[in-house]
């Protein structure tokens, strides 16, 4: 590698030359790498979570990059440039080194920039001229600032400011910082909005288990319920710890709380129920059990002491339940009636649950002694005339339903970890199914960026699914480690190969 001309660094500019450096940077390089064909980067724009704020960002930044002949950069957090905007004379001085729509500007790409560096460092940076350590370059100066989701706690993009000009005004370096924070203050007003809603369904719950409980979010957060709820220790218990992280497994269980104890995280579709040591008196229950009566069947699902029934039937494997924290073990035809009786809160007549399951082969006596078995296992949380839960439900498949309702891409493909009960054959379970595969299929090929397309492509359908594979195949920009199995896999499709 050619060494450049000897500067004056300002120290976090050494440290990107030094980064630039390792990653093998060349000083002669003369233009930054293409990552997105001009026919995929609309699908990444609409995936990105700036996709809708774009309008307000480019409204606060657009007189600056218009009469100032700059121009304003928006990438994701990799680097590659999602949008820009300015002056036609600076978008013509930018496209000669690809500072445009599909081009990567990461430190290891192009070497030190306002893009790659605040990326890299995860604060708002300046490089003036001949900072940059690729000498083509040195009659740019940019500010950069990132942008973190307040959500995951991850960086997700950064907002620039370039121009053809050896020092950029000092008030640039502001702007786009407050244009950051701007960007991350309505994140953060659609995460409340997320956490009430989650608030919302699931306080019946935490009132339910006659024990201290905490939501936390499919990203860690802890979410502590107002005292005013009537949580019994939630909000007392959890003092000082809303907004918190802590590490949770995907499919729940033990977690390392902020002061150190181990609780135990139950999965409720895309949040977890936080049990905390100890176990407290609820109300109308039992300390041990958290259970209370049942009274009225239209008001079981909000009443305070009602059961909580969770049910995994997603993917390959076997179907499990909960019911209060509870594991029940369950039978295929048990997950089945249990699938059925979850789809029709209102309940189902023998006859026609039979149907479900059997076809025209069934009858309501061949019910009779497989509901009688199952609630061998459940109590009574399951009802008669009709056949109904009496219980508070969270399952994985009606909150996948629920998110592909709101065309929620990141939280479907999150959580459709397979099909449902695949090994199961009654008719009402495989019509089910198949509209459920359909549906995540569609959305994630209309709607998904890389990140949604590769968790898909992890699971049993999308596994062999050639269209979401080639579509990946697009979208990935040639750097990325996933492409290789990509593309190995899609080959093999393609050669019919088993």
């Amino acid at each position: 590698m050619v060494v450049p001309e000897k500067v004056a660094l300002r120290p976090p500019i050494s440290e990107s030359w030094r980064r630039s450096r390792d990653a093998g940077v060349d000083v002669t390089v003369e233009a930054a790498p293409l990552v997105f064909d001009r026919d995929v980067i609309a699908d990444a724009r609409e995936a990105h979570p700036l996709d809708p704020h774009l309008p307000v960002l480019k409204g606060l930044l657009r007189r600056v990059a218009d009469e100032t002949e700059h121009l304003m950069v928006i990438t994701d957090d990799a680097g590659h440039v999602l949008w820009t905007q300015g002056p036609p004379a600076a978008r013509r001085d930018a496209d000669a080194i690809g500072l445009t729509d599909g081009f990567r500007w990461s430190e290891d790409a192009v070497g030190t920039n306002g893009i790659g560096t605040a990326l890299a460092t995860g604060r708002p940076e300046y490089v003036y001229a001949a900072e940059h350590i690729a000498h083509v370059l040195h009659c740019w100066s940019c500010a950069g600032a990132p942008i973190t989701d307040p959500d995951s706690g991850r960086v997700i993009g950064c907002i620039d400011v370039s121009a053809t000009v050896r020092s950029l005004h000092p008030a640039t370096v502001a702007l786009v910082a407050t244009a950051a924070r701007l960007a991350e203050s309505r994140l953060e007003n659609e995460m409340r909005r997320r956490d009430e809603r989650l608030r919302e369904r699931l306080l019946p719950h935490l009132r339910g288990l006659g024990a201290a409980g905490l939501l936390v979010t499919a990203t860690g957060r802890i979410l502590i319920p107002p005292a005013s709820t009537g949580v019994p220790g939630g909000a007392a218990a959890g003092e000082g710890w809303q907004g918190r992280r802590v590490n949770v497994p995907a499919s729940g269980g033990a977690v390392t709380l902020p002061d150190g104890r181990t609780a135990v995280a139950e999965p409720l579709g895309e949040a977890f129920l936080l049990r905390l040591p100890g176990r407290l008196e609820g109300p109308g229950g039992s300390a041990a059990t958290g259970r209370g009566p049942l009274t009225g069947d239209a008001a079981v699902r909000t009443v305070p002491g009602a059961p909580l029934l969770t049910l995994s039937f997603l993917g390959e494997g076997r179907p499990h339940a909960n019911l209060d924290g509870r594991p029940v073990s369950l039978t295929l035809r048990h997950a089945e009636i249990l699938a059925m009786l979850a789809l029709h809160p209102r309940g189902l007549t023998g006859d026609r649950l039979a149907m479900c399951l059997y076809g025209d082969d069934g009858s309501a006596a061949t019910v009779r002694p497989e509901i009688h078995r199952l609630r061998q296992q459940l109590g009574d949380v399951v009802r008669a005339r009709p056949y109904r839960l009496g219980c508070a439900v969270e399952a994985d498949f009606l909150t996948v339903r629920r998110l592909l309702d709101e065309a929620d891409v990141a939280g479907t493909v999150r959580l459709y970890t397979g099909e449902l009960l695949p090994s199961s054959d009654a008719p009402a379970v495989r019509a089910e199914r198949d509209e459920l595969a359909v549906r995540v299929r569609r959305q994630v090929l209309d709607r998904g960026g890389a990140d949604a397309l590769w968790t898909y492509a992890q699971t049993e359908p999308g596994r062999d699914d050639l269209e979401a594979l080639e579509r990946l195949r697009d979208i990935l920009p040639p750097d990325d480690p996933r492409l290789a199995a990509v593309a190995s896999r899609s080959d093999r499709l393609l050669n019919g190969d088993p």
